[in-house]
């Protein structure tokens, strides 16, 4: 399980401070007010520094441990210990910021993913094996800057979803199913799902980790937040690229609207494994692109793929979508496989009830 450790105990160059103190604070707490030790990284919001350390793990291929010392999964505290790895980190960030700053005007032109493509040691030689391979696609790369209308894409996923109508008959729903991923240790545990129109919705992963603490992920229409038990603090807000992710779930959840949710479309089409599909990105002023994947046939929305920054590169989230029910005559998936560098996680429902009161107390921000 490579990437276990990424989510389970996530990889830092520091230790968490007693108490927490930063989590009251109106704004959101910073790396080296929650860790000590940091060197670098400071300035930054605590979901942006474990996004940077999900960054490395994928840049490198490397786990927690491997990074960090050997026992740095049994206690926080451990974090903070120097290593020889630790310290070349360091060296590699200046480098590349360096980099950046001399050949590229300061823009990044250059990541840690640059060199290392997943390896721990960057090669040095020419792969031959590559140069006469058949090339591998990615489809999370692939830019969409077609001039057709995104329009009739979008409606044609509305249509496939029952029709404008029947979307806007449906305005809350709760679910139930399973949660696993490497945080559960593969194991699946229960999962509950609040969600209400036009753009509020909380998820309950249940007995998630050692401790058996609840993962809880709320997001309110404006304020989003992460709350465990088992994480250097208790509560932490979504900021930036978090805080506009848990913006476009909601309004997955409930995509009458999706049209309006960006402000300049481009279209393309590509393939994910043997299936055509319609790419249609889309993009907000001063925010990273969004790529929504339909199924060219069905016309489903199959995958989406978002990112948010981090001092050294953008770290991708991508959530595939599958297992389409009818539930009260709307089309909604029952499967989705989250995938990104801090974690993998299947998500799989066993019911979804409709148009339900929830009580707004699911969507405040967590307790302690």
């Amino acid at each position: 399980m490579k990437f276990g450790s990424v989510i389970v105990l996530v990889c830092t160059l520091a230790v968490p401070l007693a108490g927490g103190q930063a989590g009251q604070q109106q704004r959101p707490p910073l790396a080296e007010e929650v860790f000590t030790n940091v060197q670098i990284l400071r300035g930054i919001p605590i979901d942006e520094f474990m996004d940077t350390m999900g960054f490395f793990a994928a840049a490198t291929g490397m786990n927690c441990t491997e990074c960090h010392t050997n026992d740095a999964d049994t206690s926080w505290a451990h974090y903070a210990a120097d290593s020889p790895l630790k310290n070349t980190s360091r060296r590699m960030m200046r480098m590349v910021t360096a980099i950046n700053r001399d050949h590229f005007g300061g823009r990044r032109g250059v990541t840690c993913f640059t060199c290392h493509a997943g390896t721990q040691r960057p090669k040095v030689d020419p792969s031959l094996a590559i140069q006469y391979g058949e090339p591998v696609d990615d489809p999370n790369e692939f830019q969409a800057t077609g001039q057709d209308p995104a329009a009739p894409i979008l409606d044609k996923y509305i249509q496939a979803l029952g029709g404008a109508a029947r979307l806007a008959g449906v305005t809350s729903f709760t679910a139930k199913g399973t949660y696993m991923g490497y945080d559960t240790y593969r194991q699946k545990v229960p999962l509950d799902i609040y969600a209400q129109a036009p753009g509020r919705f909380a998820t309950v992963a249940h007995e998630v980790g050692p401790s058996k603490a609840d993962n809880v992920k709320v997001y309110d229409g404006r304020n989003g937040w992460f709350a465990s038990r088992d994480k250097p603090l208790p509560v932490w807000p979504l900021t930036g690229g978090n805080l506009e992710g848990a913006k476009l779930e909601a309004t997955l959840f409930f995509p009458a609207q999706i049209k309006q949710a960006f402000t300049q479309w481009r279209t393309g089409v590509t393939a994910i494994g043997d299936r055509d599909v319609q790419v249609v990105q889309g993009t907000n002023a001063g925010q990273p692109p969004v790529k929504l994947y339909f199924d060219e046939e069905s016309g489903l929305l199959v995958r989406s793929v978002r990112y948010s920054e981090s001092p050294i590169g953008r770290v991708p989230t991508q959530i595939d979508y599958s297992d389409y029910r009818d539930v009260a005559g709307v089309k909604m998936p029952f499967k989705w496989t989250v995938t990104w560098t801090g974690n993998q996680t299947f998500i799989e429902l066993s019911e979804i009830r409709p148009n339900v009161p929830i009580d707004a107390a699911r969507f405040a921000r967590p307790a302690q």
